[in-house]
């Protein structure tokens, strides 16, 4: 039982030949002394802010310049709550912000569709992993997608590689194409000369992926930009098999690039996002304008869950390509496989181009992806996929837990059968996402479904 406090006394009368029912006790307090004025801690304190969003992103300039990778991915965006000292960003969910006058806002936020200080955080941290001036944090990969081609017009045309994500393919073909009149076309960019036949007086964009999304094909993306500069042309990179630490694509000469945040940066297959980063102030006003109008910016929620996604990236995706190389030399032996896709092989079509656009020479040329050919039909690489027990049947990438699936049924179901064949989609392969398990346990789980077989 607690003591009472040094204030409080309490004083009782002797009297032992009183029973205790007719026991009477007294208790005195003393009054605590007040001081005749109270010493208040109040204190004032300054904190730099902006009317535009954009110039937020400078703050973190010195981060870009001094700081690897896993440093500016820990503090990009984000070192410590001015006001209370909080190590991680406030989750800020107002919809809408306190103007001090009609037309005069507190800061340079009004409306969450247009802007929010977490979403902000998030995308500051994304510019500083992918060494860019400015990024945006948007809903999903595809409102990236749409954001980037909303830069296009009427008269322009759009080059993009032959194997693109199937997302990608199915907005082209159903939406955009058809609603926009903006014409289009893909053409296999690992051929430099076809890719220049096919760039035209009025290609105002080319889209590119290195590696593609299925099938791993790997361009050079400087060859490219340089073209793209002597045209005129925006460049878009769709980074998302890489990750920002394993290819930097605006060094490569890039103007904009693209990631699911829902992959690697995200990472743990509990978020959908989308990012756009690039260099360009004129391209910042233009987005920012279209990405509010649409409607597409980020939640706070998911914007916060991303942040810690980013934390974590460089670690995770290395542990993923060091599986994944491992994986890839096993299933190279295996006499149940056709063919292995990794860009960190030599046995890879274009291992040399994908050592040219690795950001740092002690990467592989790969990442976590990888792809195979079952020796065998459809039914066969379905009897395979269904009798893994470890390894998920899933769609999606760049989680920690390892991922496979079928792109002929599955991410690239709505891709022409013509265009699958083409580019080699056939219905016995199959994309891998490695994860971060103990390479011995995928590997295992890899074995006894071929035995299925």
């Amino acid at each position: 039982m607690a003591k009472t406090k040094a204030s409080t006394k309490a004083t009782t009368k002797d009297n032992s030949s009183v029973s205790s029912a007719s026991f009477k006790s007294k208790t005195i307090v003393k009054k605590p002394k007040v001081s005749s004025k109270e010493k208040s801690t109040e204190f004032t304190r300054e904190v730099k802010m902006f009317r535009n969003q954009k110039e937020y992103f400078a703050l973190d300039d010195d981060l870009k310049k001094n700081c690897g990778f896993a440093t500016r991915a820990i503090y990009g965006g984000f070192r410590s709550d001015p006001l209370h000292g909080g190590v991680t960003p406030a989750i800020d969910l107002s919809s809408t912000y306190a103007q001090t006058a009609p037309g005069q806002l507190s800061s340079c936020m009004d409306y969450s569709r247009c802007g929010n200080p977490t979403v902000l955080a998030l995308q500051r941290n994304l510019a500083c992993m992918e060494g860019s001036n400015y990024a945006f944090a948007l809903n999903c990969g595809l409102s990236a997608v749409t954001a980037c081609l909303s830069l296009l017009k009427k008269d322009d045309h759009l080059l993009t590689v032959d194997d693109v994500y199937g997302g990608t393919q199915r907005y082209l073909r159903k939406v955009f194409g058809p609603q926009t009149g903006i014409d289009w076309n893909m053409t296999d960019m690992t051929d430099f000369e076809n890719f220049k036949k096919n760039f035209k007086k009025n290609t105002a964009m080319v889209w590119v992926e290195s590696p593609t999304n299925p099938t791993l094909k790997c361009l050079d993306i400087k060859r490219i930009a340089e073209y793209c500069k002597q045209k005129g042309a925006l460049l878009v990179v769709d980074n998302t098999f890489m990750s920002p630490l394993l290819q930097s694509p605006l060094k490569l000469g890039a103007d904009l690039v693209i990631h699911s945040l829902t992959k690697y940066i995200g990472g743990h297959s509990d978020l959908l996002g989308g990012g756009i980063m690039f260099n360009d102030a004129e391209l910042y006003d233009k987005l920012h304008f279209n990405i509010k109008s649409i409607g597409t910016m980020m939640a706070p929620f998911d914007a916060w869950v991303a942040f810690r996604g980013c934390k974590t990236v460089k670690l995770r995706v290395l542990k993923s390509c060091e599986n994944a190389l491992e994986v890839a030399k096993w299933l190279e032996k295996h006499p149940k496989i056709e063919k292995v896709l990794y860009p960190g092989l030599p046995s890879h079509p274009h291992y040399k181009i994908a050592l040219k656009n690795r950001a740092d020479p002690k990467f592989s040329g790969g990442s976590g992806m990888l792809g195979f050919y079952i020796k065998g039909d459809l039914k066969k690489t379905n009897k395979f996929l269904s009798s893994l027990k470890l390894i998920t049947l899933a769609e999606s990438l760049g989680g920690v837990e390892s991922l496979i699936e079928s792109p002929a049924l599955m991410t690239h179901g709505s891709v022409p059968v013509e265009v699958r064949k083409q580019v080699g989609i056939d219905d016995n392969y199959c994309r891998f996402s490695t994860g971060i398990e103990e390479a011995e346990d995928i590997i295992a789980d890899l074995k006894q479904a071929l035995t299925k077989i």
